[in-house]
């Protein structure tokens, strides 16, 4: 079984609550609180409520991940992907979905829309240097390390 982190949660609906679909998932599903469908037209993006806030502990962050099904099957994915939700943040988390696609999308009422991750953070201390170590790659910049 994988290790539990306890996490305040507020919800509108029970039926919104995140679960995991199996005892070893990294990632539940949110589902969209929303009461109408929602068309997400080709080339479109909308934002989709959850109708959950939670209050993580300090040092860790959610990660908000598309759904690998929506994506292979409609080219539906989420746009600042992996979204971050804060440990100081108490707001409702919402997803922004994107359509890549050719057709239409339509979202429906407690549909799942996406993936959220639980994952530490550790933040950088950045100590400013007059110069960096070199390396082989140096200041090679992008398709740099590779033909393919």
């Amino acid at each position: 079984m994988s290790k539990k982190v306890p996490v305040s949660i507020q919800v509108i609906d029970e039926e919104l609550i995140p679960l995991y679909a199996t005892p070893f998932a990294s990632g539940c599903d949110a589902r969209a609180a929303i009461v109408e469908p929602l068309s997400v037209a080709p080339g479109k993006s909308a934002i989709v409520p959850t109708g959950i806030k939670v209050a993580l502990p300090e040092g860790f962050e959610i990660q908000v991940r598309p759904r690998s099904g929506f994506a292979a099957k409609n080219q539906i994915t989420v746009l600042n992907t992996p979204g971050t939700i804060d440990s100081d943040y108490r707001g409702e988390i919402s997803v922004i979905l994107m359509n890549h696609g050719v057709e239409e999308f339509i979202v429906t009422p407690k549909m799942r829309i996406a993936q959220l991750v639980l994952s530490p953070v550790i933040q950088a201390e950045f100590i400013r240097q007059e110069s960096l170590s070199e390396t082989l790659r140096g200041e090679g910049r992008f398709g740099h390390t590779g033909t393919n």
